[in-house]
């Protein structure tokens, strides 16, 4: 995510502110859009694992559609990554959407679990999650779930140990909600607008499960992220119901199109989003072999290409600097919330960004756009628990900003540091969580001066202390070696420490206050 913008400096901020289901499927429905494509590779073979089953229940699954539990599936074969097969369609219109999904579930931990956790976020909205139907893969239904709020807890009658499998399903639907944006909370991407529907953590997913620490769930904070993502593997099938023309989608990867939908398959990724509109245009960009898109309203064709050269050039940039980006799509779209928010292959930017694009590189619609391409090395490549080490992602994010003004438009690297930096005088530890800062007088201010723009002060700071070819071969090494992982504080500086002889430490105590 990239800072408020309403928090921009005096004028900026009036400027932006003035601005059911059967088993695992679904029944047929008509195609009413059409999204610009790109083929998707054939899923390949994949090695089989050990599947728990458990012993059938005597009491029948409430809810609405018990007769809709699937007798018999027959399993799939899956890499040691949970995959999410998902089936859905959409009634743009009516803002509804009936969700089949079925989890094939591996245990990375070194322990045996005796339950399953699903984490459940479009419960945070009223009257918007109604879960129909819950089973094992061969139709036994699930009747002794349990809710701690947005949390479903599975208890599983045999342990699931390290390296095994269970599988199952769950069919819902969600209507979806339209959220008020507003400058004194975090941004709230999931829902409707006018013009788009964004469907960000949509889905129930299973959160990591480290070996002394249990479960990684967290209570949102008032500021940042607080979900943890493990890298799965995803299966979506979409379709459109409705007679509304002319609807494009923007997804986390590209599509496969036919007369049943459409299909996508991304493996291991932290997240799968997509967002539906009948306003967008859309314009494309091949950097190597990577396709970038960029979607955007018909007002701001001017800033919608902007948004594609930037995140074009960053993504150039980022590969050198930080490794490989790993898919061959990345999705930039314009959004009708405050500020940034990135998942993983896809990133939206507020309109607020897009209204007062002027056409220049020192503005913050580029900025912004360059900080959420980085995203895609740190918290998509890179993962990291989000509420409790919040820098591990958004410090290196927006030093990466640097990184981009540096290499494309150092004319304008002055301006950077000037009104993206130094125009706060940002101060705070970069080792706070995003509960840390609740209590002081501006909240929101202290959270992002501390992580953001203080960890570009500490990561620059850094740089210099230890010279470029040393700090620019730990970024790298750091992002190779924790590539696909949740990395933490203490790797981030074990791998540092192996790059330098230099003594740290004066440096870290000026920005850590655990270190």
């Amino acid at each position: 995510m990239s800072f408020k913008a309403a928090h921009l400096p005096a004028g900026l901020t009036a400027l932006l502110l003035g601005i059911i289901l059967g088993g695992c499927a679904i029944g047929g429905a008509s195609r009413t859009g059409e999204p610009l494509v790109t083929p998707i590779e054939t899923l390949d073979a994949i090695p089989s694992m050990r599947t728990i089953t458990f012993p059938p229940s005597s009491t029948p699954l409430p809810g609405e559609h018990p007769s809709e539990i699937p007798q018999s599936t027959p399993q799939l074969e899956i890499p040691a990554r949970t995959v999410y097969t998902l089936t859905a369609e959409l009634d743009y219109d009516r803002h509804y959407l009936t969700v089949a999904e079925r989890v094939s579930y591996i245990n990375p931990a070194s322990n045996a679990l005796e339950e399953l956790l699903f984490v459940v976020e479009p419960l945070r909205y009223p009257g918007t999650f109604q879960l129909s139907s819950l089973a094992w893969s061969d139709g036994q239904p699930i009747t002794d779930f349990t809710w701690d709020e947005t949390i479903l807890h599975i208890p599983l009658k045999i342990p699931l140990y390290p390296g095994d499998r269970v599988e199952l399903c769950l069919n819902y639907e969600l209507n979806l909600p339209s959220p008020t944006p507003s400058p004194y909370t975090r941004p709230v991407p999931f829902g409707y607008t006018a013009r788009q529907a964004n469907l960000v953590d949509w889905y129930p997913f299973i959160p990591p499960h480290k070996s002394g620490q249990g479960w990684l769930v967290h209570p949102p904070g008032f500021f940042g992220e607080h979900l943890v993502y493990e890298m799965s593997d995803f299966r979506v099938h979409l379709r459109l119901a409705g007679a509304q023309p002319g609807l494009t989608i923007a997804a986390s990867s590209p599509a496969r199109m036919d007369g049943e939908g459409y299909h996508y398959q991304v493996d291991a990724a932290r997240n799968f989003a997509w967002s539906v509109s009948h306003e967008y245009q859309v314009i494309s960009q091949t950097v190597g072999s990577v396709s970038v898109w960029s979607y955007f309203f018909p007002p701001h064709a001017t800033a919608g290409t902007a948004v594609l050269s930037t995140t074009a050039q960053a993504l150039a940039l980022y590969q050198e600097l930080f490794g490989p980006y790993p898919r061959s799509l990345l999705s930039a779209v314009e959004a009708d919330f405050l500020d940034g928010m990135e998942y993983d292959g896809l990133f939206f930017l507020s309109n607020g960004f897009y209204n007062i694009y002027q056409g220049t590189p020192a503005e913050y619609l580029p900025t912004i756009a360059a900080h959420e391409t980085a995203h895609q090395w740190w918290y998509a490549r890179v993962g990291n628990d989000q509420a409790e080490e919040p820098w591990l992602d958004e410090a290196l994010s927006t030093y990466a900003e640097r990184l981009y003004f540096e290499n494309y438009y150092p004319d304008s690297l002055q301006w950077w540091w000037n009104y993206r930096i130094n125009y706060y005088e940002p101060q705070g530890w970069l080792d706070g969580n995003i509960y840390s800062y609740s209590y002081t007088t501006d909240a929101y201010r202290a959270y992002r001066d501390a992580v953001y723009l203080n960890g570009a002060l500490f990561l620059e700071e850094l740089r210099s202390l230890m010279g470029d070819d040393a700090f620019f071969s730990f970024l790298e090494d750091y992002s190779s070696r924790m590539a696909g992982q949740l990395a933490t504080g203490d790797d981030f500086f074990a791998i540092l420490r192996g790059h330098s002889k230099v003594d740290l430490d004066p440096v870290l105590k000026k920005y850590f206050n655990n270190r």
